[in-house]
């Protein structure tokens, strides 16, 4: 039976049981999945590690993040005295409910049968489903900073804004590489999103016929990898774990959170953002849940129930790639992460907006393609233009810093003394600018032997 791709009209008409069954899942899917997915993390970087990971509780050790969970959820709950007990309290939820929310406009697969009915394998879908997710990812940013605040520690508080700074750059950078997905697609719908990767087309451009694959991943390349960097710096994850670095901020905006069930909650939220950033990346760029090649030449690859494999297949390589970053990457410097953000992230994505903007004008077939190649030779120009003049005037920058520090290097040559650190006298015996040890020691035996 062929099982066509659901779009907008197909939502909204579910009997109140079905919807519930549909939330239910999605909530099961995540519990146990971030089970497994802590379990699949330890035992992943311990096999990198020439490690065995967890191996006692259960076979396999699969039941040690059960027993990891229990022991949060039972442990004793200590609250500082000085905490605001309101905030203290709603932010570990204000950051674990986003994260749920999101995966309710992700599809599964296309339209099946459940005890009758005909139903979508998604919970729910907007005409704006996309910008829902990056709401919800938003409001997620609230619980970080609140969770500082509420502490009243000033390690908390700085933990909770410079992870709030970090996601909302990065969140920034990951909202620019939709927007070409958008012009591709033409909707935000993530069903119909997903429909349009179904097959391949044509780009008419200059008179030539140039194929296109399906999956916007191809197409799109520029926009899946911004979107694959700034999946690690939404999540804090390594490489960009820095509200968390234990050596800087003790423990991040969570310090004043003891091991116990809000703690859970904490971790819990990163673990869902990570599959709630892949699932994201699997509708936008990787087909969804369209089989991939070759499977996609049987012919009922993409009917029934088969897709919801293909599915979640696709989220355990995504989620792999996660743990696969984390185990190579070392943490980066926060002025690093900042930078890269603001000052590679974006102006990139920007540029290739404006190019994905063009090629999409260059299919109408009313434009005006002379008048639109003039316009984009002229911002190129004018945008080369303009990194050169910066580049003169960083290249002059340094120079002149480089000059001052010889003019310091030439006073103190000329004043050993100078700034009030006594130094040994330049003019002693030495090699390549250092005195050897042995020779200095020689010297002050021959003045000692003098003296006596």
């Amino acid at each position: 039976m062929n099982n066509p791709a659901p779009n907008l009209s197909d939502f909204g008409h579910d009997p109140l049981w079905l919807s519930i069954i549909k939330a239910l899942f999605i909530f099961v899917f995540l519990m146990v999945g971030v089970l497994l997915g802590v379990w699949t993390e330890r035992k992943l970087i311990s096999r990198m590690q020439h490690r065995y990971g967890p191996n006692r509780a259960g076979k396999f050790g699969l039941l040690q993040s059960v027993a990891d969970g229990l022991k949060m959820g039972l442990k004793e709950d200590l609250m500082p005295r000085t905490v605001d007990k309101v905030i203290y309290f709603l932010a570990p939820v204000i950051i674990a409910v986003p994260a749920f929310l999101a995966f309710s406009v992700v599809p599964f697969g296309p339209m099946v049968s459940i005890f009758g009915v005909r139903t979508p394998l998604q919970l729910t879908d907007l005409p704006v489903a996309v910008l829902l997710v990056l709401a919800t990812a938003s409001i997620g940013v609230y619980g970080i900073v609140l969770a500082g605040w509420g502490s009243r520690s000033p390690y908390a508080i700085l933990g909770g804004l410079r992870s709030s700074a970090q996601v909302v750059s990065y969140e920034i950078a990951m909202g620019l590489s939709f927007v070409a997905v958008f012009l591709q697609a033409g909707t935000l719908s993530t069903s119909e999103i997903v429909a349009k990767q179904a097959g391949g087309g044509t780009w008419d451009i200059l008179g030539m016929h140039i194929p296109t694959p399906s999956w916007y991943v191809f197409s799109l390349l520029p926009s899946f990898l911004i979107y694959a960097i700034t999946m690690l710096g939404e999540t804090n994850r390594v490489p960009f774990d820095l509200p968390e670095g234990e050596g800087e901020l003790v423990g991040g905006f969570h310090t004043e959170y003891s091991s116990s069930l809000k703690f859970a909650m904490f971790m819990l939220a990163e673990y869902v953002n990570v599959f709630t950033v892949s699932a994201i990346a699997i509708t936008l760029f990787l087909g969804g849940w369209h089989a991939p090649w070759p499977i996609s030449i049987w012919d009922g690859a993409n009917t029934g129930w088969w897709p919801m494999l293909w599915f979640f297949g696709k989220l355990v390589l995504a989620f792999c790639f996660f743990v696969w970053v984390r185990a190579s990457l070392p943490r980066v410097r926060y002025d690093q992460l900042m930078a890269f953000g603001w000052k590679v992230l974006i102006p990139l994505n920007l540029a290739w907006i404006l190019l994905a903007a063009t090629f999409r004008a260059l299919r109408l077939p009313e434009v005006d393609r002379g008048g639109i190649l003039a316009l984009g030779a002229v911002i190129v120009i004018g945008a080369f233009a303009i990194w050169l003049r910066f580049d003169t005037t960083n290249q002059r920058r340094r120079e002149s810093k480089a000059a001052e520090v010889e003019e310091e290097f030439e006073q103190l040559r000329e004043e050993p003394t100078a700034g009030g650190f006594p130094v040994p006298p330049l003019d002693l015996p030495h090699y390549h600018g250092v005195v050897p040890a042995a020779r200095l020691h020689h010297e002050a035996k021959e003045v000692t032997s003098g003296s006596n």
